[in-house]
């Protein structure tokens, strides 16, 4: 619906300075171009009530800052009986005027002309209004095109009459400052016939979307009705409030609505103005069904008995006597789409309930303080002017919610309220009081936290944005205190901003009171939830309850809420919660979390490494997992093959740390940066073994091994035992040790043996043992040998084998034959089988052997029934096979016709190939023979009639499968052959039953050759009677017309040529036999060929009775189509068909409908008739206008004929042109063509035509003539081609064509439109040229032009399409200027230069927006220059490494605030050279133990990086010298017990790829500390004050440190506070040594070797020092520790200092 808002009145006359005055050209009324928005569909009574009705500001102009205007497309029209002096408000609340019926009757022939799209306005003329002066140029209100010449019009046909009346009059001297010009006359604007029913401007919103339905005023009797109504209780309605009047009802606030007209009483119920009291009164016919109810102006107080109206959709409540309204009743009104309560004193809406379909919503005029409501979910419009607001507490949600309305409340007092109602509507308010939002507000918004929302519906008092974040805070904080736990105090509640998929922490710190003391901690419990922007519709999120949420893709630009719930010991405290920023976009770059290792460190576990990647709106994907292994002191190296997440360790990671490097991947391929996770030192697992066993086959001579596999760090000494079964007792006893073999011999038959398996380390831990048992040795088996092949390897040969068994007695040995195709046993296995294994040891060569090699299997046997090992011999040479040839070959079969012959035959001579069969005809025994095709390959041969009479011969030529031929053999028949008895296998009639067809017969004959066989035809009727044809015994029969209705059958005896006769078949009955197709045997025309003529024919049919036949005409065209003409008897000949043909088709029907085929016949060539013109006539002439004159013409096709076109003042007859009209001196001839266009000194004069028809051949008719009825009238004033031209900058041209005789004072005007749409007339802009100012810059320039002709008739006002927009000056820039030096890291910064002009000064200082900048490099392609951009869009340019060696160019572009962009400038700088070399951020990365291994980590910058230097040092707390670390200048350095107490240092020198130095750089660590398991056991070793340690020493006492470990022997390392002491301990044969004693005194000293974990070297002095070695670094660890801690001890150092702890 449209909804119209009154934006005028006295304040706004005033304002504008706008008298009643009428003044040529000066309207000032504001134009929108309605037909963007909604097509007007006015009544013509309505617009009969628009163009007489005079407003009390009908000449006010809406201020430049008013709000869009659109006139309203509904108007009321009441009767002038009931309306005539009725004071009634319109739609909005404003008191409006009807004038009388006097002024209505007057205008309505004005408006009865229908509405066609134009520009043009039809004004008044000036010589028909004798008390006015020149006309002004009107202003337009709606649209330019229709809305100007429908209100032009209606004032053209109400001022004569004097439309304006005493109250028109006296509102016009109340706007006047000049008491002289309010008494002059005062014609009808344009502005007062506007289709708005009320004054001033309006405004069109959008409140529902039922547009379909939008409520209108009343029409007819039902409007009657209800402004008698209205008029009864006006006077009581003012008398009881004074909102009656226009001040008190401001219709800029104050939404009504119009009446819906369009539906029926069933659904519409208008009660406005009937003093209602109640709605429970009867009589008020409140139904379920109504829709649009209408109770405005009425007495209600309360909503009981609304609640039957449960499919209303719009309700109108406004001014009643509302006061402490209980809305309740309305909870049945679910369908209610517009609410309207405008005018009452309601004082809240907490009761209105929740409307699901609610989209309009007016308050406006009440006693509200708060908007506080419950939830409106569709809510679109809320208008709450003019009330008593002054707090946004308990503000509703409205998700929907778009246009907001609280002009004239207290609330606007506050500041920045617009920016308050942006945060609680949200994203979806598009105006706030009836304006668009402002962006300055809409910026501020986006300044608050997120949680403002919350804390303004809460009762927050609103302040700026920077005080904002702690305000809001202190206000939750005071919330939250009362219900906090005792001693604690919450110091920050918020979380960070969201991103997709990316790791979002909350903050929930709390401070604890130091007074407090308890046991217990604090615990937070966390729960996220997912909201609207608003804040508002919070639901939890399932799984998120830790203090860190992943957002979702789905969960982008949404809202996080997360509650945090304090817990101490057993109560759960009410959460407390933060908001979050709308949660962005992920970069899409993945990056890593966490990543840890999981799994035990001892070899032969798995380790698994797990990363917590964040994927930052990417589509997760594999990442990529590698393993590095790192030694002791030497740098990680990658493990080939280990690339899963998973890793088993092996003996390689004994002694190493593992690396676990992860480098996350979505599946479009971005990669983040890659992390790593490092492990301890990997132990070796305790030695075992598995899978014992032994190999080789327990049997007496042979060697068995024991085998296993070995687990359990490097392997030593391993112990191997052999046990032997003891039979009597089951107990096995050692008969060998320290070796894996062992030989079987014949002790060992009969009995089992064990191999056992004691693991033994490197280090010499013994780990448990394992078994394998044999089965029982068995006696050795007996053997072949001298195994050979005897006899002649050819086809069918017998052979025999020959052999030496040795191992006992032989018993029954079998023999098996196989054949091989190769000639060396190398695969038994694919051996193929001849024979089966039999004792018989001869054997004959089959025919399948041929080709390949014979094999002999001999296997011994024992006489137990022992089977030895099987030998093989093969032959020395392949199988050879006989030459082909065939030892038999007959033929079997009776030779008789049809019988069939089959030959067989046997083959010799190696594997038949495709032996050759042949089968020949003889005329005799000794002719040669006629091959057979057919038979040709066969074994058989199925005799055809061919070979009767003949002998047949069958040949066999065999062939090898290897190609060779041998000698053919043929096999001839004894007798000939015979033919068969003749007989018909198949006999049927071929042929349509129908008469005239001709029936042929279809036989298929056996039997040799066929004679003359014998054919009777029958004919059966219908009772069965049977009789023959006479003289139809051929193989064809024609049927005749006696044949209709009966079968037709046929008979044959077949004949051969030897005049044999074979058994009578006959054929099954076809038919009946059916009638023939009807036929036409002649036609032709009838009747002469010319145009006018009747055409006939004449037709002969046959083929029984005749029914209703067709005739179809046709003219034959000469492109060889066909126009059908009809399909009567009779063709009447035209023009058309005129040298053409006629075609006649006749298709014969029978009666009973059977359709014959159709006969054609063509007429001759279609002659023409005698021209003749049969009528002329002149219509009305018009200056300008083409003249057509009506004619008609008959007589083939028409030629050029002759015309002749005669002017006269007086009206000619027809005798004066057949005359001689050249010798009145008062008649001219003006034209000889068939159409005349009169002329301007054609106007008054009579015109006639003097016609004489021809025809196209030349021959003429008689002539005729036709004289006008009226003479030539001149045209309209009109003017066209409307358009403007800029002469110059900012001078504008407004150009037309005039038309319509001489152009008189033809006025122009000036109108500016602006980007709205609106429209304003210039004022003082009435000449054909204009310059633009200030004031019409971004609006496009119109030229009004009104055509005035010399005798003072005016044409219809034009109007030219908008100018371009009007702009001033584009900004230009002289130059661009690149300041700061061309070196990485540097920055570029972009100056542009203006000119000093003072134009461009002006556009620069007054209409500059911005200045945009695009960074882009320059490259060269083939001598091309090309430009690469840069991301970065600002004035300044950091320059980066990837900028070396290019050039930087910058272009710069502005941007005034018209939107306008001047012409792009440009500077490139010089080429980018390296910056020095430099570090920053540089750190250490490390745990801080003296186990952990530490990386440095930096940003360089200057160009690219070469070798950089980084060394590593120690210093020592509190002093500034450095103890270089020898060797140690990698990123990496791993820490050792030399470093405890230090810092580390890393020294990082920045190198250039091309060897320029930077500064160096440092970094340090804290300093380093004992692991805390290391630190303990030091502690409670040192506490013991003596400690002995088991260690290995180099048996060779000159052996370097590198000595392997199969060359150590054990000592014995004994420490005690007072010295130290290495011991050989004792043995069998000697005593305890002491190699190495002393004290502690200097220089005694330990020492470690950073490339052996395992060793260490203590020095006593300079002659006294021992290399010592242990199993683990751990325990070298603790040795140092232990020995420099009792060191340190004995020097008067405490424990701590050495240690480095604090006390």
């Amino acid at each position: 619906m449209e909804v119209l808002v009154d934006n005028s009145g006295e304040d706004a006359v005033k304002k504008n300075g706008i008298n009643a005055k009428t003044s040529p050209g000066v309207s000032g009324d504001s134009v929108k171009k309605s037909s963007r928005f909604a097509k007007p569909t006015v009544s013509s009574a309505n617009r009969v009530s628009a163009s007489t009705r005079n407003a009390p500001a009908s000449s006010s102009v809406s201020d430049s800052s008013s709000n869009r205007l659109r006139s309203s497309s509904t108007v009321s029209s009441a009767s002038p009986a009931s309306t005539r002096g009725l004071v009634r408000r319109n739609s909005i609340g404003d008191i409006q005027r009807r004038p009388g019926s006097a002024s209505a009757n007057a205008a309505s022939p004005a408006t009865s002309e229908g509405a066609r799209p134009s520009r043009r306005a039809s004004l008044p003329s000036s010589i028909n209004l004798p008390e006015q002066k020149k006309p002004a140029v009107p202003s337009v209100t709606g649209t330019r095109q229709e809305s100007l010449r429908k209100t032009a019009s209606k004032s053209l046909a109400s001022s004569p009459r004097g439309s304006s009346n005493s109250s028109s009059e006296s509102s016009i001297k109340k706007l006047s400052p000049s008491p002289s010009t309010a008494t002059k006359p005062r014609s009808s604007s344009l502005l007062s016939t506007s289709l708005s029913a009320g004054s001033g401007s309006f405004r069109k919103m959008p409140c529902s979307p039922l547009s379909a339905t939008s409520p209108t005023v009343n029409s007819g009797s039902k409007a009657r009705s209800s402004s008698s109504s209205v008029e009864k209780g006006s006077s009581a309605t003012s008398a009881r409030r004074n909102v009656s009047t226009p001040d008190s009802r401001d219709s800029r606030f104050i939404v009504l609505p119009q009446v819906e007209t369009k539906v029926g009483d069933d659904v519409r119920l208008d009660l406005r103005g009937h003093r209602i009291r109640s709605l429970e009164t009867g009589g008020l016919n409140l139904s379920p069904n109504l829709e649009f109810v209408y109770l405005r102006d009425n007495l209600l107080s309360s909503l009981e008995g609304i609640e039957i109206l449960k499919r209303v959709k719009v309700l109108d409540l406004s001014f009643n006597e509302f006061k402490g309204l209980a809305f309740e009743p309305l909870e049945n009104c679910k369908f209610l789409q517009q609410l309207y309560l405008a005018g009452n004193q309601i004082t809240s809406l907490a009761t209105l309930p929740e409307l699901p379909n609610l989209e309009f919503l007016s308050v406006a005029q009440n006693r509200l303080k708060s908007l506080a409501m419950s939830t409106q979910p569709r809510l679109q419009v809320l208008a709450a002017s003019k009330n008593k607001i002054v707090t946004l507490k308990a503000f509703p949600h409205l998700p929907l919610l778009e246009h907001l309305r609280v002009e004239e409340n207290p609330i606007l007092e506050m500041a920045h309220v617009e920016a308050a109602s942006i945060l609680l509507v949200g994203p979806t308010l598009k105006k706030f009081n009836d304006r668009d939002l402002s962006p300055d507000e809409v910026e501020l918004a986006k300044h608050y936290p997120p949680h403002t929302a919350l804390c303004i519906r809460d009762g927050w008092e609103f302040c700026r944005p920077e005080l904002a974040a702690d305000s809001t805070f202190r206000f939750l904080f005071e919330q939250w205190k009362d219900h906090m736990p005792a001693g604690y105090e919450l110091k920050e509640a918020s979380v960070d901003q969201p991103f997709e998929e990316d790791a979002c922490h909350c903050h929930f710190v709390f401070t604890k009171d130091r007074m407090l003391t308890t046991e217990f901690d604090l615990v937070l419990k966390y729960q996220w939830f997912i909201g609207d922007r608003t804040p508002t519709n919070f639901v939890p999120i399932e799984g998120a309850v830790q203090e860190v949420y992943w957002p979702k893709h789905e969960e982008v630009d949404r809202v996080l809420k997360i509650e945090c719930t304090p817990i101490l010991r057993e109560t759960e405290y009410p959460p407390i919660f933060a908001i979050s920023t709308p949660v962005s976009p992920g970069t899409g770059c993945p990056k890593v979390v966490n990543l840890r290792v999981e799994g035990d460190l001892v070899e032969g576990n798995v380790l698994r490494g797990i990363a917590e990647v964040a994927w930052c709106g990417g589509t997760p994907g594999k990442g990529v997992a590698s393993w590095l292994r790192r030694k002791w002191n030497s740098s990680p190296v990658a493990i080939i093959g280990a690339e899963d997440e998973e890793y088993r360790l092996t003996l390689d990671d004994i002694g190493s740390s593992l690396v676990f490097m992860y480098t996350p991947v979505t599946e479009e391929g971005a990669k983040g940066e890659p992390q790593y996770a490092m492990t301890d030192f990997v132990k070796a697992a305790p030695p075992s073994v598995s899978d014992v066993r032994i190999l080789e086959d327990a049997v007496e001579g042979n060697a068995i091994v024991g085998v296993g596999e070995y687990f359990g760090g490097k392997e030593g000494p391993s112990k191997f035992k052999w046990l032997r079964e003891n039979k009597e007792t089951g107990d096995f006893t050692v008969v060998s040790t320290g070796t894996v073999e062992y030989s079987l011999s014949k002790k060992d038959i009969g009995l089992r043996l064990m191999f056992v398996y004691i693991p033994i380390n490197f280090e010499g831990q013994e780990g448990e043992s394992a078994s394998a048992v044999t089965d029982v040795v068995k006696q050795a088996p007996p053997r072949v040998s001298n195994l050979k092949i005897i006899g002649d390897v050819r086809e069918g040969n017998k052979l025999s084998v020959s052999a030496s068994v040795t191992g006992g007695t032989e018993g029954s040995s079998r023999v098996q034959w196989f054949k091989s195709s190769s000639s060396k046993l190398e695969d038994k296995i694919s051996l193929e089988a001849l024979s089966t294994s039999k004792i018989a040891k001869s054997f004959r060569i089959p025919l399948g052997a041929v080709g390949y090699y014979i094999v002999a299997k001999f296997t011994p046997m024992s006489p137990d029934g022992g089977s030895g090992e099987p030998a093989y011999a093969i032959s020395e040479k392949a199988v050879e096979t006989l030459p082909p040839s065939l030892n038999f070959l007959s033929v079997t079969g009776e030779y008789s016709e049809g019988e069939i012959l089959t030959a067989s035959y046997g083959y010799i001579g190696g594997q038949e190939g495709q032996s050759v069969y042949n089968w020949y005809l003889h005329e005799n025994e000794t002719d040669p023979g006629t091959l057979v095709f057919e038979a040709s390959g066969l074994l058989q041969y199925h005799i055809t009639k061919d070979a009767i009479c003949k002998f047949v011969s069958f040949k066999c030529i065999p062939v090898r499968d290897d190609g060779m031929v041998g000698e053919p053999r043929i096999s001839m028949g004894q007798e000939r052959v015979r033919p068969g008895s003749p007989r018909l296998l198949s006999l049927q009639i071929l042929g349509e039953c129908i008469e005239g067809s001709t029936l042929h017969v279809e036989k298929k004959y056996w039997g040799g050759n066929e004679g003359q066989s014998i054919f009777r035809w029958y004919l059966t009727d219908s009772d069965g009677t049977q009789h023959e044809i006479k003289g139809a015994t051929t193989c064809e029969y024609t049927l005749s017309s006696k044949d209709i209705g009966s079968l037709v059958s046929v008979s044959c005896e077949p004949v051969r040529n030897d005049w044999a006769h074979g058994p009578i078949v006959t054929s099954e009955c076809i038919g009946p036999v059916l009638p023939g197709r009807p036929s036409c045997v002649s036609l032709e025309f009838h009747d002469e060929m010319i145009e006018g003529k009747r055409l006939t024919f004449i037709a002969a049919y046959s083929g029984g009775e005749k029914g209703d036949c067709i005739h179809e005409w046709f003219r034959l065209k000469d492109d060889g189509s066909k126009e059908k003409l009809g399909c009567d008897e009779f063709h009447d000949l035209t023009y058309e068909d005129v040298g053409g043909y006629i075609e006649l088709v006749f298709i014969p029907i029978r009666k009973d409908g059977m359709q014959g085929k159709p006969k054609t016949i063509v007429s001759t060539l279609i002659c023409p008739a005698e021209p003749v013109g049969l009528e002329l006539i002149i219509p009305e002439c018009f200056e300008d206008k083409e003249v057509v004159p009506v004619k008609s013409y008959f007589g083939g096709k028409e030629g050029h004929g002759e015309y002749t076109w005669y002017k006269s003042s007086r009206r000619l007859q027809e005798t004066d042109i057949m005359g001689t009209p050249r010798a009145n001196a008062d008649v001219h001839i003006v034209g000889n063509k068939l159409t005349y266009v009169p002329r301007l000194n054609d106007v008054g004069a009579y015109l006639a035509l003097h016609w004489v028809p021809a025809r196209v051949d030349g021959r003429l008719g008689k002539p005729i003539v036709a004289v006008s009825k009226t003479p030539v009238s001149p045209a309209l004033p009109v003017v066209s081609d409307v358009h403007v031209k800029e002469v110059s900058t900012g001078v504008y041209l407004g150009c037309g064509k005039y038309y319509g005789g001489f152009e008189g004072p033809s006025l122009f005007s000036w109108y500016k439109e602006t980007t709205e749409g609106t429209m304003f007339l210039i004022t003082d802009a009435n000449s054909m040229t204009y310059e633009a100012t200030d004031a019409d810059y971004n609006c496009r320039l119109l030229f009004g032009y009104t055509p005035v002709r010399s005798d003072s008739v005016m044409g219809e006002l034009l109007l030219s399409e908008p100018s371009n927009v009007v702009f001033p000056e584009l900004i230009k820039l002289q130059k661009l200027v690149l300041t700061g030096k061309a070196i990485e890291g540097e920055v570029l910064t972009a100056v542009e230069v203006i000119s000093e002009s003072d134009a461009q000064q002006l556009v620069w200082n007054k209409y500059k927006k911005e200045v945009t900048y695009q960074w882009s490099f320059v490259s060269e392609v083939d001598g091309l220059l090309s430009y690469e951009t840069l991301p970065l869009q600002c004035s300044s340019y950091k320059l980066r490494l990837e900028d070396i060696g290019r050039c930087l160019r910058c272009e710069c572009i502005v941007i005034d605030v018209f939107g306008r962009s001047s012409e792009p400038l440009h500077a490139i700088s010089d080429p980018i050279v390296a910056g020095v070399p430099k570090i920053d951020k540089l750190e250490i990365e490390g745990r801080g133990y003296h186990t952990n291994l530490y990386a440095v980590r930096g940003v360089y910058s200057g160009g690219r990086e070469g070798n950089s230097r980084i060394q590593w040092l120690r210093s020592m707390v509190g002093s500034p010298d450095l103890i270089s670390i020898q060797g140690e200048v990698g990123r990496m350095y791993e820490a050792n017990v030399d470093d405890v107490g230090y810092r580390l240092v890393a020294l990082y020198t920045p190198l250039r790829e091309d060897g320029v130095e930077g500064q160096s750089v440092s970094a340090s660590t804290e300093p380093i500390a004992v692991e805390p398991d290391v630190l303990k056991e030091v502690k409670d070793r040192l506490e013991m004050g003596a400690v002995k340690f088991e260690v290995l020493r180099d048996r060779d006492q000159s052996s370097k440190p590198e000595t392997l470990a199969g060359g150590l022997e054990r000592r014995i390392l004994e420490v005690n506070r007072k010295r130290i002491k290495v011991m050989k301990p004792g043995s069998k044969t000697s005593f305890p040594a002491t190699e190495i004693r002393g004290t502690y005194t200097p220089p005694f000293h330990v020492e470690i070797y950073r490339n052996d974990q395992h060793r260490l070297k203590i020095v006593v002095d300079s002659e006294n020092e021992v290399d010592l070695m242990v199993q683990t670094r751990h325990m070298r660890d603790l040795i140092v520790l232990v020995i420099r801690g009792f060191a340190q001890r004995f020097n008067s150092t405490s424990l701590n200092s050495l240690l480095k702890i604090e006390t």
